[in-house]
């Protein structure tokens, strides 16, 4: 079975590779609370709200991509699967039923807010082991806030 020799030291790959698993739970998750959400929205604001959820599912969705690849890349599998992202999952999940569209807010808010605190922390671990996995956080970190200023703004 073919493998991928890691470019980086053991100790950093183990590094780098926990910060980018933990990514790749937290991207997952937002992009089915996102769903969620934009599949049950109800409310005067259900059009933009609908779409702009959308904008997140987008943003995890190639988020998710781009860090699994590079786990890959420095010979660390990550693991996407549902059970694995049910048990490491950090986010509060979305009642079942319909979501009034100011609550989807908020919890969109909220699982951000959760989300870019991790990604800041995953991005100062990865400063001295690898920092080109370090700038893919920041970039997506930098989207995230973005997301994160709009959902804000309709609150």
């Amino acid at each position: 079975m073919a493998t991928v020799k890691s470019p980086l030291t053991e100790s950093a790959q183990k590094t780098t590779g926990e910060a980018l698993q933990g990514a790749l739970v937290d991207l997952i998750d937002l992009s089915l609370l996102a769903k969620q959400a934009h599949w049950n929205l109800t409310g005067r604001n259900f059009k933009v709200v609908h779409e702009h959820l959308d904008e997140i599912v987008d943003l995890a969705r190639q988020g998710m991509d781009d860090v699994a690849e590079r786990a890959i890349a420095i010979g660390v599998n990550p693991d996407g699967r549902a059970r694995t992202v049910a048990d490491r999952t950090e986010l509060p999940q979305l009642d079942a039923g319909y979501i009034a569209d100011d609550k989807a807010v908020a919890s969109v808010v909220d699982a951000l807010a959760q989300i870019i605190g991790r990604f800041r922390e995953r991005i100062a671990a990865t400063d001295e082991p690898d920092q080109v996995s370090q700038d893919l956080l920041i970039g997506i970190t930098a989207e995230l806030e973005k997301q994160h200023w709009m959902f804000q703004a309709q609150s």
